[in-house]
Order: structure tokens, then sequence, then C-alpha cells
């Protein structure tokens, strides 16, 4: 669907596109990876790059103004980034960010990036690239950027539309794309082009597809190795790339660092986010060195290094799995209140909290899915996710390269009952049906109170009665909570248990809890319960048994 204008809705909608795009083209990109280093992680890492970009603009909300996401997108891309490639991509979205920033400034309100914007964002990161980067090589992905900055300039220069700007780069970027062989011979004897090229026109082919609503056709860069000489010698690889943040440093201690960096390694890419009120600044730190512990060394001598990062460039080892992910499987669930969070995070889930008196959405689930950071993940819905919502998000998910396996609890009970059985090691359709088999054995109701008078099932309740609550009808009325739920637990302990579980809500005193182990203990001698301070919204009590 076009959206014509480059507005913050729409600058959303293109990191999204972005990131889906990469996905697709992942392992493509990979491939073509020979240059700095034939390690087969560019694609990957621009990936895990505009993931962390997106998350940052989608942490923001939905604000309005152009010039906030695309703050919020440069500043998850610099501090999620990955790789040389990464980096270079964080100072590509800072360059947007930076020329935004100065025309909302300039004007008081900035609605929208017009041709003439982007095409000054695009040149202002060609110098943030290179200053980042330090000497530019010709049949990179610098060579790319400088050619699609220069055709939008022209463009824009003849007051053309931002949709034509767009194609009039895009279409420079895969002429200039083509040509890297010819400018770097790695590039001509593996048989490829640049992968950070390549990259980078999946961003601007995703910006077009976002304007117009049709994407680009581009072939599929396929590596043709040349013959080369037989006396040819694979040049040594670093062992290690080492990636840090680093904070409290001045300009100075950056060129020291940069200085001691190419001592001791190679591809320094050293990327700015910003300065303190001190002149201190931030920066994103990148090399590729035989001794990680010497470059993490150069940079205490400078300033804080933060968020450190070591991995290894030889011996084939597999850092990410399939997707860009950093770990195989993950559970998520949706759980309300500080004590049920509590519990969740305990046994090892991540969790998605819903917001007060909002239903969970597609969105929320599938920003929360990809801050697992795991290639599948195991849903417990817990009844606060509708279904058509699930489905939503497990349709977006699919096309971002997750798996989501959602297992049907209804209830915050079911849901620890699923995750007590979870087994990351099992295959993942055993683990949810184990889960699932879990969930469906643990029979469940609620317990809430009466807010006027009304005729159930049960009887008439007046306000303040307690109502029993099993398959969404009123099969219990007591005189207040306690009663109820001692009610509605000896109708669910008729078909049998070992364990009842209570989760008391916001408000609901110790007092209910104890009375209800106390009437268990004295009623159905053999039966253990146990009960949990969850603060949830909503219900007084859940109410499980197993």
């Amino acid at each position: 669907m076009a959206v014509r204008r480059l507005d913050a809705p729409a600058l959303r909608s293109w990191a999204h596109t972005a990131v889906a795009d990469l996905i697709r083209h992942t392992d493509e990109i990979n491939r073509l990876n020979v240059f700095p280093v034939a390690d087969a992680d560019t694609g990957t890492n621009m990936l895990f790059t505009m993931r962390a970009a997106w998350a940052q603009a989608d942490a923001r909300g939905t604000v309005d103004d152009v010039a906030h996401v695309a703050a919020a997108l440069a500043e998850g891309a610099l501090r999620g980034a990955r790789g040389n490639s990464g980096v270079i991509l964080s100072q590509i979205l800072r360059g947007v960010a930076d020329v935004t920033a100065a025309a909302a400034e300039d004007r008081g309100t900035l609605a929208d990036i017009s041709g003439a914007l982007l095409a000054a964002s695009l040149r202002h990161a060609v110098t943030l690239v290179v200053t980042s980067m330090g000497e530019p090589i010709p049949g990179t992905i610098l060579s790319v950027l400088q050619d699609a900055a220069t055709a939008a300039e022209q463009t824009a220069a003849d007051g053309a539309e931002l949709a034509d700007v767009v194609a009039a780069c895009t279409q420079a970027a895969a002429e200039a794309l083509d040509r890297t062989p010819s400018q770097l011979d790695v590039l001509a004897d593996a048989g490829v082009v640049d992968a950070g090229g390549r990259g980078l026109l999946v961003l601007l082919d995703a910006l077009s597809t976002t304007l117009t609503g049709h994407a680009p056709a581009r072939d599929v860069y396929v590596p043709s190795p040349r013959q080369v000489p037989a006396v040819a010698v694979a040049s040594a690889t670093p062992e290690f790339e080492v990636m840090y943040l680093l904070s409290g440093c001045d300009a100075d201690g950056i060129e020291t660092l940069r200085a001691r960096l190419d001592e001791i390694g190679e591809s320094i890419a050293i990327a700015a986010s910003g300065f303190d009120a001190g002149g201190a600044g931030h920066y994103s730190v990148h090399v590729h060195a035989d001794d990680a512990g010497a470059a993490v060394e150069a940079a205490l001598e400078v300033g804080r290094p933060s968020r450190i990062q070591i991995t290894s460039l030889v011996g084939g080892v597999d850092r990410h799995p399939a997707g860009g992910w950093s770990r195989e499987r993950a559970v998520l669930a949706v759980a309300d209140g500080d004590g049920a969070e509590g519990l969740f995070t305990g046994e090892g889930a991540q969790v998605l909290r819903p917001e007060r008196d909002v239903p969970v959405s597609a969105h929320q689930l599938l920003h929360a899915l990809v801050n697992t950071g795991a290639a599948q993940v195991m849903v417990l819905p817990n009844g606060y996710v509708a279904a058509e919502e699930l489905l939503a998000g497990w349709a977006v998910a699919a096309d971002w390269g997750i798996v989501m396996a959602p297992v049907p609890t209804a209830s915050m009970v079911q849901g620890l009952a699923a995750l007590a059985v979870h087994d990351p090691e099992r295959r993942l359709v055993d683990d949810g049906y184990t889960m699932a088999r879990a969930a469906a054995g643990a029979r469940h109701g609620s317990v809430r109170l009466a807010a006027e008078e009304a005729l159930t099932w049960a009887g008439t309740c007046k306000p303040g009665d307690g109502l029993g609550i099993a398959g969404d009808e009123v099969v219990i009325v007591g005189e207040d909570i306690a009663a109820a739920a001692a009610g509605l637990i000896d109708l669910l302990l008729a078909a049998g248990g070992e364990l009842v579980t209570v989760l008391t809500g916001d408000g609901v005193e110790p007092g209910v809890g104890e009375a209800l182990v106390d009437h268990v203990h004295r009623h159905h001698p053999g039966t253990e319960t146990v009960t949990f301070h969850t603060g949830h919204r909503g219900d007084a009590l859940l109410i499980g048994v197993e």
C-alpha cells in the first residue's frame, strides 16, 4: 500500500518492512560476505542491527514526530549494532536522525521527510561512515552509499517528488553494487558483489516498497568465483571480533584508541552516538583482532567500556542460529501483576505485561517475541490475548523468521502448569504437545466480587457477594470471595486432584489464601494447596486444580 509521504508512521512502517526484507535476504547476503573477513555474517549483523533499531522506535510508542522516530531508530541501531556492517548501518540511520532533527529545529516542527531532506541525510551519512571507518575503500557499502546520495541530490535538485528521489537513488545503488567487483579484487576473485552494499540495496528497496506499495524486482546475487592462480595465498583472518559501547571518552581519547586498535587489529569502526554536558562522548567500537583482551584494555585507558562482545572469526564457528537469533527457544508468558511476573521469570520465561483495560494486540505480541531473541517461542497467552490477535501475531512472526508455538492456556494457573513441563531440549512439536497436555490437565476457575444484583446460574447475587466462575459461568455464589472460592475448589476437586493453586489478586487480604489452605486441609485430606500473591487485576482469585 503506497503512503506517498515519509512521515512518522511511514518511517516506522519502513523499519518494519526493512526487517522483514533483511530476513528474506540474510542467507543471500551472508553468501556474498568475503570482505573484510569471509565470516558469512554480514546479512545476520545487518538484520540484528535493523531489528534493534525497529524495537527502539516501536518502544517509543506511536509518536507523530518524524524526527523523534528517526532518533529512536538511530539510537537503537547504535546500541544494537553487530559487526562492521551494523556499525555502518547505525551511521546511515544517524544521518537521517541528524538531518531531520536539524530541520525540525529550524522549522519548529517537521511533518515528514522530503526528497531534499532524504538526499541531505544520505550525504551526511557518507560523512559519518567515513569518519567511523577511517580511510574509505572503493568497492564497499560506502561506494554504494555515495552513488545513492549523489543520485538523490541530483534528482531532488530538480524538485522531484520523494518517490522519484528514492527510485533514482535505488537505481544508482543497484548500478554501484554491480560495479563493486571491479573495484575490489577480493570480490572479483570470489565472484560476488559487496555484501554490505547488497544489504543497503535491500533497505532502499524496502523504502521504495513503503512509498509505492511495489517491491522492486531483483535477481538473486549468486557467487561465481573466477579462476585464480594456484600460487595465491589467502590472507590470515584475525581470530576475534570485538565490539563494545564506550562512554566517558573525549575526542583526543578516541584518536588514541583508534591508533592503538590500528596496531593490534583491523576493520576498525568507531561511531559516535552523542555527548554529555561535559563533552565526553558515547561510542560504538568494533575491531577484528587476535588479542581480544588488548582491544578491551585499550578502551579502559580512555573511557568506560560496556556490553562487551567477543566472538570467534575462525574455525567455522556458527555464532548465531538461523535468522540471526541469539538462542534457539524461549517461553513468552503474558502475565499480570508483579508477583505473577516473578513467578514466570523465576521459571525461565520472559513476560509480557498487559496494559490496564487494554487487550494485548498482535503488535505488542510481535514486539515481545522479538525481544526474546529466540528463533522458536512457546507463547502462554493465559487468557489475555484474543484468538484473532494470536493468529495475526503468528502470521507476522512467521514473516520475520520466528516460529511461534501458542500453548492453549486460558489462565495463569494453566500457564504455570504448562511452564513446569517445558523442556527446550525436546523437539518443538514434542515440547508444545507436552505443555498443551499439562495446561489442559489443569482445571481452572476464578472468583470475583459481584458489582450489582443479578440472576446467575447459581442463583441470585447481590453487591459484595463472591462469584465462583468456571467455563464462563457463575457456578457458586458465596457471602464473600473466600466462601465462593471454597465452594469452587470443592467443585473442581470433585473429579479428583492432588494440587490446588490459588493466585490472589490486587487488594486481596492474605487471610483469604490462609483460609483456603485450611479449607482444603480439612475437607480434602491428602491434597496440597499453594497460594501466591500475584497482584493481578480483574478477578480477585485465580484457582487451578491438577
